[in-house]
């Protein structure tokens, strides 16, 4: 259990090192004038999302639901566990959603300013936060 525990950790660092750093790329790629770099912020996002941040993600996934299966009688029964899960749907939605706007900026239709990415790139902060303390302090 503490071996899953341990890798469940060190992917959920990962996937969260790359949560916080594509949308800041969506940032400089949506102010960048130069096609240079563009290409370079196109190559930088795409390898980051598929060679990092998905192979994470699924990490994540796979090691959670083997920590939920060695006791799910506990883990089920416990509010902060329902909780958590739902913030980690939410996240994974947020995963694909930059799948998406990776797309849009890979065929040069991307439709926001960087002021919008800026402020997207604070969401993941708040799931951290949120899943943290519940995971920690399990309040309920």
């Amino acid at each position: 259990m503490l071996w899953l525990k341990a890798f469940h950790i060190i992917a959920v660092i990962t996937w969260f090192a790359a949560l916080f750093y594509l949308p800041r790329l969506f940032v400089y790629h949506a102010m960048a004038e130069d096609q240079v770099s563009k290409d370079r912020f196109k190559i930088m996002e795409r390898k980051l999302y598929r060679g990092i941040m998905t192979p994470s993600m699924v990490l994540v996934i796979a090691l959670g639901v083997c920590m939920i299966t060695l006791n799910p009688s506990y883990y089920m029964s416990q509010g902060w566990m329902h909780a958590k899960l739902t913030l980690v749907a939410f996240l994974v939605a947020y995963h694909f959603m930059c799948g998406a706007l990776l797309k849009k900026f890979a065929q040069d239709i991307n439709d926001k300013g960087h002021v919008f990415y800026r402020w997207f790139n604070e969401v993941p902060v708040l799931f951290l936060v949120a899943i943290i303390i519940l995971v920690v302090v399990r309040p309920f």
